[in-house]
């Protein structure tokens, strides 16, 4: 059973920063071929659909943003110690959200729509007021 945890929400002022940590199981942040896995954070505001953040390959090179948070946000990850970040800067009054981290297994470029991911955390309140 893979597991996912997510910590580092809570309420901030518009303009400030946030940063996210997912742990994971150490399979995700395995480098053996057919045991690689891409990983992303979602988000989904009150009354809205859960909606894409950001995503990473399994070596980190290769990243995604969704339009809104480009140039804002940062995903990362650290394989040596298991862990999912997403760095949050200039937060805006819209970016309030339970954030979910997640993952799927492959090797190539990390996928943007929620249903091709197998696993989810439990997700992370982020407010940030106006």
């Amino acid at each position: 059973q893979v597991q996912l945890v997510e910590s580092g929400g809570g309420l901030v002022q518009a303009g400030g920063s946030l940063r996210l940590s997912c742990a994971a199981s150490e399979r995700i942040f395995s480098s053996y071929i057919g045991s690689r896995h891409a990983m992303a954070w979602f988000r989904q505001a009150p009354g809205k659909e859960r909606e894409f953040v950001a995503s990473v390959n399994w070596s980190g090179g290769t990243t995604d943003y969704a339009d809104s948070v480009k140039g804002r946000f940062t995903i990362s990850r650290d394989n040596a110690v298991n862990k999912l970040y997403l760095q949050m800067n200039s937060l805006k009054f819209e970016d309030t959200a339970v954030y979910y981290c997640t993952a799927v297994r492959t090797g190539g470029l990390p996928p943007i729509s929620e249903d091709a991911y197998e696993n989810w955390g439990q997700g992370t309140q982020v407010t940030v007021s106006s």
